[in-house]
């Protein structure tokens, strides 16, 4: 299965050393306990890896023996292979696509609902009407559900450059500028 992984940026978690493009393997996934652990949830990396200046983030193949403890969406397996690492930006386009696969899954809590202003960097926002601001370089992510659904309709993610999208103000899922945040 493809999932997600955080790491420190020497490639190394809990002590073992990753290798880009190669098959790693261990004996036993018991996910409150040993095994490689990663995410179906891309955003989940973040509870692990919450400073994203000092970590990376990998889409993996998660195989051989597999196990899920339910908290989220984490799991553990025998098998894992870092198949290509994500910036942050292309980390949240992972989220966002997430969401539109998985509408209806619990959201994590690095989730804004309906509005949010960037902490750390970025922001995710998701609502019926979905508001977000930022500082420069802050990067906003935004998914729109249906009216009447918690389908995604529309999805986008923007930096905030200083040219096309301007510090401290707000944007919805178009681009477009908000006079004010979502009552």
């Amino acid at each position: 299965m493809i999932a997600y992984k955080g790491l420190k940026e020497d490639l190394t978690c809990r002590g073992y050393q990753f290798l880009e493009g190669r098959t790693n393997v261990t004996e036993k996934a018991n996910c409150a306990q040993n095994g490689f652990h990663c995410a179906e949830n891309p955003l989940d990396c973040l509870c692990y890896y919450g400073n994203w200046r000092n970590s990376v983030y990998y889409v993996v193949k998660a195989e051989g023996d597999i196990d899920e403890d339910g908290i989220d969406s984490k799991i553990s397996c025998t098998r894992m292979t870092l198949l290509k690492k994500l910036p942050m930006q292309e980390l949240l386009l992972h989220a966002l696509a997430y969401m539109v696969r998985y509408p209806g899954r619990e959201w994590n809590r690095y989730v804004r609902k309906e509005a949010g202003k960037s902490a750390d960097g970025f922001v995710v926002v998701r609502g019926k009407s979905p508001r977000a601001a930022g500082k420069m370089g802050d990067i906003l992510a935004l998914a729109q559900e249906a009216p009447d659904s918690r389908e995604i309709q529309e999805a986008a993610l923007f930096v905030v450059d200083g040219k096309e999208y301007l510090p401290d103000v707000w944007y919805d899922v178009n681009g477009r500028r908000m006079e004010q945040e979502a009552a």
